[in-house]
């Protein structure tokens, strides 16, 4: 089984880009992209220097359209994808080019949610001056207590040797002068405790944006930084990803999962090293290829041909709607988001002066999102509720 990963803020390095642009195809996507980010992406991936892309309004951008354009020299049709990608996940940042790979959302929904993504993360790391420090080795209850003890929070817990401590600068000194013991401490390229309650601010701004977001379930399995878990909710894919900025990122039980699943290869999109270095540690015996030039295009497809095969949810409903049979008004009956409902259930009815007809779920399932409001006026094939199939894992 193929895997398709992506990286996060902190993996740009200046001029990654140029191999890239040289293609016409790849300098007119970012020209697209550039004017939806409202940055010039092209300038920044390959003439900015180090201190502009780790400005975090630039960062976010660079590395989601990055990661896209990397995939789609890969899979110039998407669709094409799957029938080779089994698994598809990001860290952190790269969990909305993971979600676009997996067409939970489009690619431009990621680009203006990672523009006003980046925007707000940097308003919320300018009100106190934070960051962010990686400690390589060490024992890990060692490692956690001595960053609880300094007030930190470990944003990132990238598996057995790396985990990352965020917080306020000051502590994050002392723990460079006095590391756990057999760790050592390296800061990051990043502009603020990203991962941790200082980034609340937001997650309410962008709580909001993604209400306006049009999702799709995913087209393969996507994994979730929160807890490693296989999402079949577009709805559930963008409320985590907004829930992340200020939570913990756990790749360590993103990794197990792909384990417990069986992956055998691992491919990561630009700017690509970071991740596999990762996995090259906690998954032995799992091919993998950082994608960093075109160059490295022959061995991912050669990679590709030996391991992709088709996404197990490919051709499976991974939901079902429940639609309005005639114009009127939506009335919801006693049943609620989320719950779990049996073959046949009246989840509401359409009402007009004539006449009033029950909507039922013929086949049952979970309620993952009502697509009308009580009392909304509807129109005749209009979809009111969506349900994911029981049954499905």
């Amino acid at each position: 089984m193929l895997a398709i990963v992506a990286p996060g803020q902190g993996a740009q390095t200046p001029g990654f880009l140029n191999p890239w642009v040289e293609s016409a195809r790849v300098r007119d996507l970012l020209s697209w992209w550039s004017a939806v980010a409202e940055v010039d992406l092209i300038r920044l991936g390959t003439t900015a220097d180090a201190d502009e892309i780790k400005d975090t309004a630039n960062a976010q951008p660079l590395i989601v359209a990055a990661g896209l354009v990397g995939a789609l020299s890969l899979f110039p049709h998407p669709s094409d994808a799957f029938n080779k990608v089994g698994v598809t996940a990001g860290h952190s940042v790269g969990e909305l080019t993971a979600a676009a790979g997996a067409r939970a959302i489009t690619a431009e929904s990621a680009i203006v949610l990672v523009r006003e993504r980046g925007k707000e993360m940097a308003k919320a790391s300018a009100i106190t001056p934070t960051g962010m420090s990686a400690i390589l080795g060490g024992e890990r209850s060692a490692v956690l207590s001595a960053i609880s003890t300094l007030g930190l929070t470990a944003a990132n817990d990238n598996g057995d040797g790396q985990i990352v401590a965020a917080g306020d600068l000051s502590a994050l000194a002392k723990l460079a002068e006095n590391p756990p013991e057999g760790a050592r401490v390296r800061a990051l390229s990043v502009a603020g405790a990203f991962h941790t309650s200082y980034m609340q601010p937001a997650v309410d701004r962008l709580k909001l944006l993604a209400k306006s977001v049009t999702v799709r379930d995913p087209r393969t399995k996507l994994l979730s930084n929160k807890d490693g878990a296989v999402l079949h909710h577009g709805r559930e894919v963008l409320d985590r990803i907004v829930g992340q900025i200020s939570n913990p990122v756990r790749w360590d039980l993103c990794m197990k999962t792909m384990v417990d699943l069986g992956v055998t290869a691992v491919i990561e999109v630009p700017p690509a090293g970071t991740l596999v270095g990762l996995i090259k540690r906690a998954m032995p015996g799992v091919e993998t290829l950082a994608l960093k030039t075109p160059e490295d295009i022959p061995a991912a497809m050669d990679l590709i041909a030996r391991h992709g095969k088709p996404s197990s949810i490919d051709n499976q409903p991974t939901w079902r709607l429940v639609i309005a049979p005639f114009s009127g008004t939506f009335k919801v009956t006693d049943v609620e988001l989320g719950g779990n409902l049996k073959a046949g259930t009246v989840v509401g009815y359409v009402e007009n002066r004539r006449e009033k007809i029950d909507l039922i779920a013929e086949n049952g399932g979970t309620i993952i999102e009502f697509l009308a409001e009580d009392g909304d006026p509807v129109s005749p094939g209009q979809p009111l509720v969506r349900l994911h199939p029981s049954g499905q894992n």
